[in-house]
């Protein structure tokens, strides 16, 4: 296991029987960056990619 996926593995254990909407998430993502600016490009990279997940485009660019 990564390191990074400690946080993960973390969130999938503590929280991965909950549901949500996507309208929360983008809510907790926005205070997250409040509070942490040094992460506002990896969350946006992170919030664009889950929205383009079923884009063909992408997946073509992604892999070439």
């Amino acid at each position: 296991m990564y390191f990074t996926d400690r946080g993960i593995e973390e969130l999938s254990s503590r929280r991965g029987e909950e549901e949500f909407t996507f309208a929360w998430l983008a809510d907790q993502l926005r205070i997250f960056v409040d509070l942490n600016p040094d992460f506002e490009v990896p969350v946006e990279r992170l919030a664009t990619w889950l929205a383009r997940l079923d884009d063909e485009d992408d997946e073509d660019d992604a892999e070439g």
